[in-house]
């Protein structure tokens, strides 16, 4: 018996394609499904809630995680990806700097430990926490098995300077946008966040999806080209970016 996507907690965006709001931090993770493997877009927040993201993961494509995207380098969006040894892992150009600096990856363990994250469970992540095997600069087109098409691209600077949006084609099209993009709550821009390419990271966003798109944010509900411009409005007011 096939088990849906809803039976699982997850929302269907499109054929083969959902994602889910995990707990806590109400983090998404999205997957995208070819034939007997699948891709998917951020593995949670620790390498437990990675482990249950790789089962449902399985249960829905029928096979296993072959390739990983990560958005951006925080805490709970990347300290999963060690539950997914055998996964491919990209993530944006220059964010090996993240994840290759100890000083860096005691940061990202700092964080999520004072967001709420167990100091065990943050240890464990943190020490086995995946470099990223393929970086990218511009945008990179990857066909799953079975012939379903997903692009890569590299959107940032704007909530990090390491931003990554997953886009997969269709008639109406879905775009990951990692933190770019919140529903839930006013996009946060800590430390790592470049505010004046802020901005200009969601005309490209929208570029992407065009007006039909779904944007599925890094928290929050699914939104439309509307809400993703009037962020974009907001940010560029919030940061005294001139458009």
């Amino acid at each position: 018996m096939t088990v849906t996507w809803e039976e699982l907690g997850w929302e269907r965006l499109a054929e083969g394609v959902g994602r889910v709001r995990l707990p806590v931090w109400d983090c998404t993770a999205g997957l995208v499904v070819g034939a007997g493997a699948a891709l998917l877009v951020d593995p949670g927040a620790s390498l437990a809630e990675g482990a249950r993201l790789r089962a449902q993961a399985r249960e829905l494509a029928g096979g296993r995680v072959t390739l990983l995207a990560l958005t951006h380098p925080h805490f709970d969006h990347v300290l999963g990806a060690a539950a997914f040894p055998d996964a491919e892992v990209f993530a944006a150009e220059g964010s090996s700097a993240v994840y290759d600096d100890d000083r860096e990856r005691a940061e990202l363990r700092a964080d999520a430990v004072h967001h709420g994250l167990d100091e065990r469970a943050a240890d464990e992540a943190a020490a086995a926490l995946v470099r990223p095997g393929h970086e990218v600069s511009d945008r990179l087109a990857l066909t799953l098995e079975g012939g379903r098409d997903v692009l890569l691209v590299n959107v940032g600077p704007g909530h990090t300077a390491y931003d990554l949006a997953v886009v997969v084609p269709g008639d109406r099209p879905v775009v990951f946008c990692g933190d770019l993009v919140e529903e839930s709550g006013e996009p946060q821009a800590g430390p790592d966040a470049v505010p004046s390419g802020w901005p200009a990271a969601l005309d490209r966003l929208l570029e992407l999806g065009g007006e039909d798109a779904l944007y599925v944010p890094g928290h929050g509900a699914v939104v439309d080209a509307a809400f993703v411009r009037a962020q974009r409005d907001a940010l560029a007011a919030r940061f005294g970016v001139s458009r």
